[in-house]
């Protein structure tokens, strides 16, 4: 698997030895809630598995929830893991593959220079869960700062298409509304950031719902879902 011309890569982190980027349309949906043979789909991950695959095979993933669980990966293992009930994932050896799924949600990518990684699955639950500080923190407990770090926020739907209701943008911006607005979630998260102590944010130009030709939707009413994936290079 080559990835496709659609595909967003994380170019900051390529001088860290860690490769991250996010797929699009051309490369087919990697969700399981579509009416698509489950042998094409299995397919994909196949195809992304061999695309990924470091020395030591290691592929993790979850069955996400919209929470802000986030699972500390060790080493010892092999093949392609999917956990249960998590919206986060943080490994500090280089080697192990990260994966999420998206369609609007925001996926945040984490990255030490040494290699240490972590990449989230941020909705508006999650950011007010706050996930960001969850996976911050693994890092951080682990000897990896959240001034040494840097963030980069992938595609996902732009404050200009994200209209919530009044009592989600209030539980999101800390302020009352009176009625339905629309939200910049990725600046929401940039700010969770910074106030945890990152230094360096980058932040995606795409919006999946104005560029929907490239990317999936959920809210365009597309069911397919695109994965955001990183891993720190042996």
């Amino acid at each position: 698997m080559t990835i496709s011309p659609d595909a967003e890569v994380v170019e900051a982190l390529a001088p860290f030895g860690i490769r991250a980027f996010t797929t699009g349309r051309v490369s087919g949906s990697y969700g399981f809630g579509t009416d698509e043979p489950v042998r094409e789909v299995m397919a994909r991950w196949t195809r992304l598995r061999d695309e990924l695959r470091p020395a030591r095979n290691r592929l993790a993933h979850a069955n996400q929830v919209h929470g802000n669980r986030v699972v500390v990966h060790g080493a010892g293992w092999e093949g392609w893991l999917r956990v249960d009930a998590a919206d986060g994932h943080v490994v500090v050896e280089r080697g192990t593959a990260l994966v999420v799924t998206i369609a609007d949600c925001v996926p945040v990518f984490l990255a030490h220079p040494a290699g240490a990684i972590g990449l989230l699955h941020s909705g508006w639950r999650g950011t007010v869960a706050g996930i960001v500080d969850h996976g911050i923190d693994a890092l951080a407990r682990r000897g990896f700062p959240a001034s040494e770090l840097r963030v980069h926020l992938g595609p996902a739907i732009c404050g200009r298409c994200y209209e919530v209701s009044a009592d989600v943008a209030t539980k999101l911006t800390g302020r009352r509304a009176d009625g339905a607005e629309c939200v910049d979630l990725r600046a929401i998260i940039a700010d969770q950031a910074q106030r945890a102590g990152i230094k360096l944010i980058s932040v995606s130009d795409l919006c999946t719902r104005c560029d929907n030709a490239r990317l999936y939707s959920h809210r365009a009413g597309d069911t397919g879902r695109q994965v955001a994936a990183m891993v720190a290079q042996l």
